[in-house]
């Protein structure tokens, strides 16, 4: 296995922090936040410690909206909370998971639910070599498994980290690992860390 590359999803200030306009979905006290941050911390430490590239991937919106397709419930939910709006707080990433300035580390924006819809991921992918790439983030049924489904179509091997990931309930996350467990390896961080050199 060759050195791998982290893809983190949305840890912004409105989709985890507690408050957020998003939050995943979770009430502001429960645990699942703070595990899934710790989890997230973990990842990222452990990637820099070894080396691996990161690309931190965004959801982020003009204030007044006019570059999002409200053709889904959810991007319909986004604009009715009045969430992930560039420059806003809530869009920026959180205090604990803030990308590093790095030649491994990379941003991408995205505006659709699929991190690669209309970005360079793709091309920043292959630019960095990358075949093997470790998914976090949130939430695990939205843009975790749509990132995941695309990234294998388009020829990566992809480990899906479950402790990283979160849903509003526990049961949508659990169905959506069972969905990805089909074409990803579904892992945790400590377990993956450790795998790989």
């Amino acid at each position: 296995m060759g050195r791998p590359t982290v893809l983190a999803l949305h840890y912004q200030n409105d989709v985890l922090h507690p408050d957020g306009r998003i939050r995943v979905g979770l009430a502001v006290d429960d645990p699942a936040r703070e595990a899934v941050l710790e989890a997230a911390i973990r990842l990222q430490q452990g990637a820099r410690a070894k080396g691996w590239p990161i690309i931190h991937v965004r959801v982020a919106y003009r204030p007044d909206y006019a570059d999002l397709v409200q053709n889904a419930p959810i991007l319909r939910a986004v604009v009715a909370s009045g969430a992930v709006q560039e420059g806003s707080w809530g869009a920026q990433f959180h205090d604990a998971l803030q990308p590093l300035e790095s030649p491994v580390e990379f941003v991408v924006t995205h505006t659709r639910i699929n991190a690669f819809y209309g970005t360079p991921l793709d091309t920043l992918l292959r630019q960095l070599d990358s075949r093997q790439l470790l998914i976090s983030g949130v939430a695990t049924h939205s843009v975790v498994e749509s990132t995941v489904r695309h990234a294998v179509d388009c020829g990566f091997e992809v480990t899906v980290l479950a402790d990283a990931c979160a849903a509003a309930k526990p049961e949508t996350h659990r169905a959506a690992l069972e969905n990805m467990r089909l074409i990803a390896t579904i892992s945790d961080v400590a377990s993956t860390l450790e795998a790989f050199p």
